[in-house]
């Protein structure tokens, strides 16, 4: 009787079977061939942690999943529309311009992004557009990604590493890890590749600025003699380490690592950092502590590094706790007047009490801190911690005319939570004081932290929004500021996106499974706690 037609199908896929394994028997017992050097194994092994890394990325959790059902939907629509005002005028007036200046209608490019036109809010705002649900906007963003982004060609020179990695790459790795799109990750690599000549300098610390034309690296001339910065070389080591986890390759990590080592083995004053250090010689340069400007982000990667190695990166963990401890011994204070928590300044051995509004960050990094600390007492103190300097936070926001704090406040005898000088007097949209108070409410579920982010919300909507968009203001204290015409990237990826998150349900982005790199944008936990790459 003859075969039926399925069991020839049978038969014939047995057959290929066999001579695929007999074929690479043959093959594996002849020795491992080589590659650039590498075996085909070593490569194989890294295919397989790339392509599992990819595989292996945490679900996202949609804008109307169902979670806690603690969702504030009124105000979470609320300030969907604050992000479709600043997504549909920068589009009108300033597509492909690295940001929108609202009050005159026109694109602004250069400040911190060099002299190109790179779209900077484009990929800085692309996660929060698909986060929201704004799909329409979202499929605009990616089809500039995808069809247009050219930073090598558009950069028109000089690239700054710190911007440039936070924004661009972080930004591309983190809508990749979303939705899987290819094309975001091989933007990110290419872009990535740009930047590794800053680290061609004896100690592996790099350099601040690359030349895309000619690749020559430099350091900032303002910067104690053209010395590194601490929250510059610091903030590279989420997405390094993301981008060698999905690629299979070794090299972004290795930077890393390079980095690492240095830090590890320096001699810390006092325990402390100073934001300064000499690449050539891995030595400290000017003695400027401090947990804002220049100093910030170092801090919040160590911890997050710890976090989203699904906490097997105890070198690094150990780092940061060394780290907080000495800023606690050297540089915490209690005000004179109403006991406000602030971490001041140090420089040259002189305490400045001074507080940025960026160094709010630190009040959310301490509410993420105590959800993963393992024994109670800590968990405890450093939730204190968090609390404490979140309410100094609130406390710059309602000491002003406008209910916004300024750039940066002192504590004096004079004044306490306030502005002293012109040049401290202004908001440009900054995230970090409802950032810390975005990670309270999911840590403690006090009310207090969604009131204050809607407070602040009532007031950037009296002071800062424009019929295009929105602005900065010069002087939060003036009841009629003047504005600034700039609307931020980071205004769309950072401020909006915590707003938003604060009144969502915790469900969507949880804690436990994702990280904001420190312009906000969300990378996955590892599933595993296999290396990086491992070794060939």
């Amino acid at each position: 009787m003859g075969f039926r037609l399925w069991e020839k199908y049978v038969i014939l896929a047995a057959v290929v079977f066999l001579t695929v394994l007999v074929i690479s028997i043959i093959s594996l017992s002849s020795g491992p061939q080589t590659i650039n050097g590498e075996s085909e194994s070593a490569q194989l092994s890294r295919d397989i942690v790339a392509r599992k890394a990819i595989e292996e990325r945490w679900a996202f959790h949609g804008f109307n999943s169902s979670g806690t059902g603690n969702a504030d939907v009124e105000k979470q629509e609320f300030v969907k529309q604050m992000m479709k005002l600043s997504w549909e005028n920068y589009r009108k007036f300033a597509w492909g311009s690295n940001e929108l200046r609202p009050m005159t209608r026109m694109g602004h490019s250069g400040s911190v992004f060099g002299a190109g036109r790179l779209g900077a809010t484009i990929v800085d705002a692309v996660d929060t557009l698909y986060v929201m649900g704004l799909y329409d906007e979202y499929d605009a963003a990616k089809q500039f990604i995808v069809d247009e982004l050219d930073i090598k060609s558009a950069a028109r020179g000089d690239l700054s590493v710190f911007e440039t990695n936070i924004r661009f790459v972080g930004g591309l790795l983190s809508i990749h890890a979303l939705t899987g799109e290819e094309a975001y990750l091989t933007k990110a690599k290419s872009i990535a590749d740009l930047l590794l000549p800053a680290f061609n300098t004896p100690t592996g610390i790099p350099l601040a600025i690359v030349n895309t034309r000619t690749g020559r690296a430099t350091n900032w001339g303002w910067a104690s003699g053209g010395c590194s910065i601490l929250s510059e070389f610091g903030s590279l080591e989420l997405e390094f380490n993301y981008l060698s986890r999905l690629t299979g390759d070794d090299t972004y990590a290795k930077k890393i690592k390079r980095i690492r080592e240095v830090i590890s083995q320096v001699d810390k004053p006092e325990g402390l950092y100073p934001n300064y250090i000499n690449p050539s010689t891995g030595k400290w340069c000017l003695k400027h502590v401090s947990v804002g400007a220049l100093g910030d982000s170092f801090y919040e990667y160590l911890l997050k590094q710890f976090i989203i190695s699904r906490k097997t990166d105890l070198e690094a963990k150990k780092l940061y706790d060394d780290a907080i401890e000495a800023l606690e011994n050297h540089l915490l204070y209690k005000s004179a007047q109403k006991n406000l928590w602030y971490f001041a300044e140090m420089k040259n051995n002189r305490i400045e009490h001074k507080m940025d509004h960026l160094a709010c960050f630190i009040s959310g990094l301490f509410a993420l801190q105590s959800a993963n600390e393992p024994t109670e007492e800590r968990k405890v103190h450093f939730l204190e911690l968090a609390m404490e300097i979140g309410n100094t936070c609130h406390e710059s926001y309602i000491r002003s005319k406008t209910g916004i704090g300024p750039e940066s406040f002192r504590f004096t005898q004079d004044v306490e939570a306030q502005a002293a000088r012109e040049n401290e007097k202004y908001y440009i949209l900054r995230p970090e004081v409802v950032e810390g108070w975005f990670y309270l409410w999911r840590v403690t579920k006090q009310q207090k932290y969604r009131d204050w982010c809607w407070e602040a919300i009532q007031a950037i909507e009296r002071y800062c929004k424009t019929p295009n968009g929105y602005s900065g203001i010069k002087n939060v204290y003036s009841p009629g500021p003047d504005k600034d015409d700039v609307q931020q990237s980071f205004w769309l990826a950072e401020t909006l996106k915590y707003l938003y998150l604060v009144f969502s349900d915790d469900a969507i982005l949880p804690l436990d499974r994702w990280v904001f790199n420190t312009e906000a944008h969300p990378l996955p936990v590892v599933q595993d706690a296999n290396p990086i790459v491992p070794e060939p």
